[in-house]
């Protein structure tokens, strides 16, 4: 069996597991895939987490995408990382900054955390005006100061983060130049229409001939670039990109929300990809040893147009969030596949489903992105109004 084969029915532990700490943020971004803002006051507490973190270790699960949300926001973040660093498992984790003090980056640099952690700054512009268009004003600043931060304190191989916008593509190089000027690896990913996201992915997603320019940007730089296996739609144009070029969405990954919530994808956090949560009995192996969403994820898959595509083998059908997003059939063409069967396919007949949730501020803040000044703001959820209302230390 090739390893990809059996990728796809699946694996005893994941490989990775995203888990959003928090849906409490300090920013509005207008494409956040979790319609992040306002904490849920059902968000696991602390001692819950750690019992999270006992199991993944049991589990010998070798990593955790640590998100939100914003993570730091959490009163008790830096303490769950370092339990989950005592426990040995790792922690990657996604931030904008707001957090990355001196004082902490030295932390992160010191031998406590022991090789253990992995911090990713998030940034969408290489400049301010085309990052702070969709992350909000001052963004950018934010979240060069963590970088200088991580840095200067000795901090190695930091990630930049970026999901790739139409208003970003042109700007790859640049991107490079700044992982270089502050010793860090960029890692790139893919817009998915979902949370926030589906209402600006028509204006961000980028547009076919970049696309093109993407693949063979990526394709120059090899493994020198992180991708996360976002792109491997792209494997269309020809040669598959470096990685697993497959949708491990209940196979080798899956997403825990704040309040335990399990999710096949990070970015599938909708009711039709809920596979069960981690408090009821059995815990998060359960859920994803036993799980019926996800054991129908793992069988394979035997119908649909894109099966019939001489380049099946190499994009597997793209990206299932995309498509379920953009009102597109699980077993057909992702909405940018790069041979025209996306296009075609929205095109048609096709519902957009609506989001199952959503954590958006209530009212706009001076942190709201450009782009959504211009936009309507859809009705939000009975979250708490402040980040941290309802919390208890």
């Amino acid at each position: 069996m090739k390893l990809v084969e059996h990728f796809e029915s699946g694996l005893d532990a994941p490989i990775c597991l995203t888990w959003e700490l928090t849906y409490a943020c300090n920013l509005e971004c207008a494409h956040c895939l979790s319609s992040s803002g306002r904490r849920d006051p059902r968000e696991l507490t602390t001692e819950q987490c750690e019992a999270v973190i006992d199991e993944l270790q049991r589990m010998q699960v070798f990593y955790v995408n640590i998100g939100g949300g914003e993570p730091t926001i959490r009163p008790d973040f830096w303490h769950l990382l370092e339990y989950a660093v005592d426990h040995q498992v790792g922690v990657k984790f996604s931030t904008n900054g707001v957090r990355i003090t001196p004082e902490r980056a030295a932390f992160l640099a010191s031998p406590a955390c022991g090789g253990y952690v992995d911090v990713q700054i998030s940034l969408d512009g290489a400049t301010a005006e085309v990052n702070d268009y969709v992350r909000g004003p001052g963004s950018y600043d934010t979240a060069i100061t963590a970088l200088r931060n991580l840095r200067d304190a000795g901090f190695t191989d930091a990630k930049i983060s970026v999901v790739c916008t139409r208003q970003n593509i042109g700007q790859l190089d640049e991107f490079q130049a700044l992982a270089d000027e502050y010793g860090a690896t960029l890692r790139l990913t893919r817009l998915r229409p979902s949370g926030r996201g589906a209402d600006v992915w028509d204006e961000l997603h980028p547009l076919p001939e970049q696309q093109r320019e993407l693949y063979d940007w990526l394709r120059g730089w090899g493994e020198g670039v992180l991708t996360g296996d976002s792109f491997f739609h792209l494997a269309g144009f020809g040669e598959s990109l470096p990685g697993l070029n497959l949708c491990g969405a209940g196979r080798v990954v899956c997403l825990i929300d704040p309040v335990g919530d399990v999710y096949a994808c990070p970015f599938a956090i909708h009711d039709n990809f809920l596979a069960g949560n981690l408090l009821t009995g059995g815990g998060f192996q359960q859920v994803w040893q036993h799980s019926p969403l996800f054991e129908d994820l793992r069988s394979p898959q035997t119908g649909g147009a894109c099966t019939q595509c001489a380049h099946y083998d190499a994009c597997r059908g793209g990206c299932m969030a995309a498509k379920f997003f953009t009102g597109l059939p699980l077993d057909g063409p992702d909405p940018e596949c790069v041979q025209g069967y996306g296009e075609a396919a929205l095109a048609g007949s096709r519902t957009i489903p609506a989001g199952s949730q959503d954590h958006s501020k209530a009212a706009p803040t001076r942190n709201q992105p450009v782009m959504l000044k211009l936009m309507t703001r859809p009705p939000v959820s009975d979250c708490a109004e402040s980040p941290l209302a309802g919390w208890t230390p």
